[in-house]
């Protein structure tokens, strides 16, 4: 489980692509405690659930390199190439990092499973005194999910709704989120993965069938 505060973020090196999906190789980028992942962790990139399958520090993270970043692999099987927009990432594109919540770790945003329900596409971003406000398209079929200062989970990153309106949402951006993670980077157009509040899901599933 995760909790949408995101520690930091990384680059990918390098990717390779197989028959059966494709293998990232991510640089920490100096992310406090990424020199010590363990096999099998799981970590979310950019709000997706990823496990771990290599890491090592020492060169700079490119095979072959002789830098001294972190890095870690994962391996993105076909289904979550076909649902996200990872398998379209290339070397020097960025991506939002947070590892797995500790049992007796400080419970600062939401709960985040890192399964991403859909890709969503920001409509604008506007400037608002110190803040951002952007704007997103909300995907067929999720709109239920989705309420005034409810919580929602874009790229990885706890946020709170601003306002819902028929077919899109804001959020407000302050500058430590912004500068922290991959936002600042964003444009109209680009794409985000959407996880809805996983709370919402289950009180729609035990009220199915008595509405």
């Amino acid at each position: 489980m995760f909790t949408g505060i995101v520690e930091g973020t990384g680059t990918v090196r390098a990717r390779t692509e197989t028959a059966d999906g494709l293998r990232l190789r991510i640089a920490a980028d100096g992310v406090d405690g990424f020199d010590g992942l363990a096999h099998g962790q799981s970590i979310s990139v950019s709000g997706v659930c990823l496990t771990v399958e290599e890491f090592g520090t020492g060169g700079d993270a490119t095979p072959g390199g002789d830098g001294e970043d972190a890095w870690f692999e994962v391996f993105l099987a076909a289904e979550t190439v076909a649902k996200t927009y990872l398998g379209d990432l290339r070397a020097g594109d960025a991506v939002n990092l947070e590892r797995a919540m500790p049992a007796d770790g400080r419970f600062d945003g939401h709960v985040v499973q890192g399964h991403v329900d859909t890709v969503a596409a920001i409509r604008g971003i506007e400037r608002v005194g110190e803040d951002w406000r952007f704007t997103f398209a909300i995907p067929e079929g999720h709109g239920r999910y989705l309420v005034d200062k409810g919580s929602v989970t874009l790229d990885g990153i706890s946020l709170t709704v601003a306002e819902k309106r028929d077919d899109e949402f804001d959020v407000a951006i302050i500058p430590t989120t912004y500068e922290l993670t991959t936002l600042s980077e964003k444009a109209a157009g680009d794409p985000v993965h959407l996880e809805v509040d996983v709370i919402a899901k289950y009180v729609e599933n035990m009220l199915d069938g008595y509405a």
